[in-house]
């Protein structure tokens, strides 16, 4: 009786993981590609590039600035987590990472998941769509 109880569960669960897979693609549940409506709408966007890239290209218009990976690849992910938690201290509040192309926001998006920052999405193909998109960035201050 124990075993075929653990094996219902066991393929319940399954089933599960499969539903959410088909469910979400990607990873996350709310990746959106970069536009004007997503800055517009007042969200939350966090540009984790370094500071030599958002002076050579500018940033987007109210975008937080927080570098993610320094010059040389590395990062620490509990200083990073720290000064995030001071742009948004609420966990569950939703909010879009970018950094130029979407390779760094990919491997930080499981990190934010991870750490409970459960509405985190990652803003797809980065800041290099901004042009294709119709969104200006401004000058790094």
């Amino acid at each position: 009786m124990k075993k075929t109880a653990l094996i219902i569960a066991a393929v319940v669960f399954m089933l599960g993981v499969f539903y959410f897979a088909m469910q979400n693609p990607t990873g996350s549940a709310g990746d959106q590609p970069l536009s004007q409506n997503l800055v517009d709408s007042g969200v939350k966007i966090i540009d984790i590039r370094t500071k030599g890239e958002w002076m050579q290209t500018g940033v987007i218009q109210g975008a937080y600035t927080l570098t993610y990976f320094d010059e040389k690849g590395n990062y620490n992910n509990q200083a990073f987590l720290s000064e995030l938690e001071k742009i948004v201290p609420n966990k569950s509040e939703k909010f879009g990472i970018v950094c130029r192309s979407g390779n760094r926001t990919s491997k930080l998006l499981p990190v934010l998941h991870g750490n409970g920052y459960v509405n985190a999405f990652d803003i797809l193909g980065g800041v290099k769509t901004a042009k294709q998109a119709g969104v200006a960035l401004v000058p790094y201050k």
